[in-house]
């Protein structure tokens, strides 16, 4: 049997158009998005397929519109007879993993993340704060060049550890741009920006993680029917109570992507199929082990090559 790791993607990965496709041709892929407009009380998909690409990129509507490609994704692929063994989601995404382990409905996790990037984007006014990608430079020297630069008026952290190339930092432009300048001086291949509209993953969040925090207390979450490694932790999980608080956390801590990655190799993986817009974590887990097969599914075309690979690889083993 082929052991199947799901991922599902983050804020980031978003494009004008995903979605589409499966909403044309797949009955169920519009109810998806009929019953996301009920929970919101707003329909996601005419900014999904036309953009504009700013209105797209808003953090209140990203989110949202992120986990709902995914969970379209995920649920085509499960009516052809595919299921993971274990998922993981970068930032966003864990929410949509915990909705394919049956943790959360899906219509509380549209609503979540909505309430999420709305939060998000008050806890920093726009233009207050920044992130950038380094490249070329080991987590560890960034970690240390964050607390030699962040003061009290001017926070960095690194936000997002995504592989052992590549650390996300977070935080007040100035810090931001003086950690990057710093690690330019240093070594680091490449520094660079991110647009988005807030620090995501430091502690200028707290805000949002205080209201976030009484949304999910609200929720009802089930125990997991296969474990999700935790952002927070990279760990497997699989109580209802402990994703929950996961979630809550992930908001100011940085995501542990390259762990997580380490942890599913560790598993005996033989696959990886990332769900939703774009290829990035495979992509990732691609140049991180080349011995794991990797594929996605954001369109009919991806899913029918991902489940011949499947197919090919099932048949191999």
């Amino acid at each position: 049997m082929v052991k199947i790791a799901f991922l599902f993607p983050g804020q980031g990965a978003q494009y004008v158009g995903m979605g589409r496709e499966f909403y044309d041709s797949v009955p169920a892929a519009r109810k998806l998005h009929e019953e996301a407009a009920q929970a919101i009380g707003e329909d996601l998909a005419p900014i999904c397929f036309d953009g504009p690409d700013e209105t797209l990129r808003l953090t209140k509507n990203v989110q949202p519109a992120i986990l709902i490609h995914s969970i379209m994704a995920l649920n085509l692929l499960r009516e052809s007879g595919i299921n993971s063994v274990i998922a993981a989601g970068h930032s966003l995404g864990e929410y949509s993993a915990l909705v394919a382990a049956g943790a959360l409905r899906f219509q509380d996790a549209v609503r979540l993340v909505r309430k999420r990037g709305e939060f998000m984007q008050e806890a920093v006014p726009v233009g207050v704060g920044a992130m950038a990608a380094i490249i070329g430079m080991p987590a560890a020297e960034i970690e240390g060049l964050c607390r030699e630069i962040s003061t009290t008026g001017s926070t960095v952290e690194p936000a997002n550890l995504n592989s052992l190339e590549q650390t996300v930092i977070a935080g007040h432009v100035d810090g931001v741009e003086k950690v990057g300048q710093a690690a330019k001086e240093r070594g680091a291949k490449k520094v660079v920006p991110l647009p988005v509209s807030a620090p995501f993953h430091c502690s200028l969040m707290k805000p949002a993680e205080i209201k976030l925090r009484v949304e999910l207390d609200k929720t009802d979450f089930q125990n997991l029917s296969f474990p999700v490694v935790t952002n927070t932790e990279a760990q497997p999980n699989a109580e209802g109570a402990k994703a929950r608080d996961a979630l809550a956390r992930q908001v100011c801590s940085p995501v542990r992507w390259a762990e997580t990655m380490q942890y599913l190799v560790g598993q005996g993986i033989d696959a990886v199929v990332e769900l939703g817009p774009g290829r990035v974590l495979s992509g990732l887990m691609r140049r991180f082990n080349r011995d794991i097969h990797c594929f996605n599914v954001e369109n009919p075309e991806s899913l029918e090559k991902t489940l011949a690979g499947l197919k090919e690889i099932s048949s191999a083993s």
